[in-house]
């Protein structure tokens, strides 16, 4: 389990001359750490496609509302984040602790510059654990393996997937991917999940000429889905109200417009 120090291989495998999402994702929310290729892809994308600045900020916001609900209101105090991103403020460990300082969550990445910030995710209370593993989302089985050192898989885990299934861009392996984890994981667990679509009920039709400029410019590939092959991700659990809804509206004070990315939170019966 990393330490939080960069790994001999970690700067090996950081290129910066090609754009990379989490360094993307990192400009398009206000950050620092990116380089002049993210944001020339990332002006180019907004340029096709402005909504993508508010998607990523209303999918931070997601984040925050679903962290404070399933720690605060469900009791939940392990946290087993998929896909981590680079750290920015009120990350999934500082909201947590905030409301239950034995908080244990586990951040899972496998990006090199998400690696070099991982310090940063390590900084928790000294009530909880904040820990981070080196792993890709296409292999569940070593993520729960490696997870299960630091968390309890026999008490209740939040697993988060925000923005990250669409990089496994093959269906039925994305699917098969949130059974596994979800099968590791006893009843009164979470799924926390975001995704993008191309549903245009959302306005989500911008996103495919998009998707394609960035698969054609920048790294990892990505895809969007439909609302009813997104939904499918939950089958077997219990969606908490208000189900499955624009991120931007996923238990939101107010009446925000909608983004084209669903959020949902849902329980395991």
């Amino acid at each position: 389990m990393s330490d939080g120090h960069t790994p001999s291989g970690g700067s090996a495998r950081l290129n910066t001359g090609v754009a990379h999402n989490a360094r993307v994702w990192n400009y398009w929310i206000g950050g620092k750490d990116n380089y002049e290729v993210d944001q020339q892809v990332g002006e180019q994308v907004a340029g096709m496609f402005p909504i993508i600045r508010d998607i990523a900020r209303a999918d931070r916001e997601f984040l925050g509302r679903a962290v404070a609900h399933v720690a605060g209101e469900r009791g939940v105090r392990q946290f087993l984040d998929i896909g981590t991103g680079l750290p920015t403020a009120d990350n999934t460990h500082e909201i947590a602790q905030r409301i239950a300082p034995e908080s244990r969550i586990v951040y899972v990445d496998n990006d090199p510059i998400v690696l070099v910030h991982a310090r940063t995710l390590l900084t928790g209370t000294r009530d909880g654990v904040t820990a981070y593993i080196d792993a890709d989302v296409h292999d569940p089985d070593a993520i729960v393996e490696r997870a299960s050192e630091t968390l309890d898989f026999t008490e209740p885990v939040a697993v988060m997937m925000l923005g990250i299934l669409n990089f496994v861009l093959d269906y039925d392996r994305a699917r098969d991917i949130v059974r596994r984890v979800m099968a590791a994981v006893p009843s009164g667990s979470l799924l926390v999940l975001t995704h993008p679509t191309f549903d245009a009920e959302l306005g989500g039709e911008g996103q495919i000429p998009a998707m394609t400029f960035w698969n054609e410019n920048a790294t990892p590939p990505i895809t969007a889905r439909s609302g009813e092959d997104i939904a499918a991700f939950f089958e077997g659990l219990e969606l908490l109200e208000p189900g499955m809804v624009s991120c931007a509206q996923w238990r939101a004070d107010g009446s925000p417009a909608p983004v084209p990315q669903y959020g949902a939170v849902a329980v395991k019966p």
